[in-house]
């Protein structure tokens, strides 16, 4: 039997040995509040941070989204325009085409085929450049405005509704997709 007391004693003594001792001795609790203090002051930094951060994406969100839309509207703007040069340089072209058909309108012979096919061309080139974005500008009989519109010169009027008002159009303005690409060069009453 004194083996079993043996046993029995050995064993209280280690689970004695094995119980966890009480936490409060020889812990310090100034510097686990120093450390929690520490903790929620880093903790506050790192949140300061991250809402700087968010900040700062959203920033750069919206400045790629402004980016993204101002790219799409000068590519469309572009496309719009490609052709400007070209349709510019044709324009005078236009013009010698005008005068040719009010030359061949003015001519006696009308049932002529050549002059026929001539304002067939002539009609053609102007419903493909018009299908282009070209818009020739109304000008004889409108108010002169000096953002569309060049004065050469000013007549003498005698009637009063005429003044300031567009006499004679010496060369034809053009819009290109509602843009000036040629102010129109005109005569105006004064």
């Amino acid at each position: 039997m004194k083996d079993f007391k043996n046993i029995r004693a050995e064993q209280e003594e280690d689970r004695s040995s094995n119980e966890p001792a009480n936490d409060n001795e020889g812990v310090d609790f100034t510097d686990q509040a120093v450390d929690a203090e520490e903790m929620t002051g880093a903790l506050e930094g790192i949140q300061a941070e991250l809402a700087d951060q968010k900040e700062r994406y959203l920033r750069l969100y919206a400045e790629f989204d402004n980016f993204k839309r101002r790219n799409a509207r000068e590519r469309a703007e572009l496309i719009q325009t490609a052709g400007k040069e070209v349709i510019t340089s044709l324009l005078d072209v236009l013009d010698d085409c005008d005068r040719a058909e009010k030359q061949i309108k003015e001519d006696d012979v009308h049932d002529d085929p050549i002059h026929e096919g001539v304002l067939l061309i002539f009609n053609k080139l102007k419903n493909i450049l018009s299908a282009k974005g070209l818009k020739s500008m109304d000008c004889i009989g409108q108010e002169f405005n000096p953002d569309e519109q060049e004065a050469l010169s000013q007549v003498p009027v005698t009637d009063e509704k005429l003044r300031g008002k567009v006499i004679d159009e010496i060369v034809k303005g053009y819009y290109l997709n509602d843009k000036i690409i040629r102010h129109a060069k005109v005569v105006v009453g004064a």
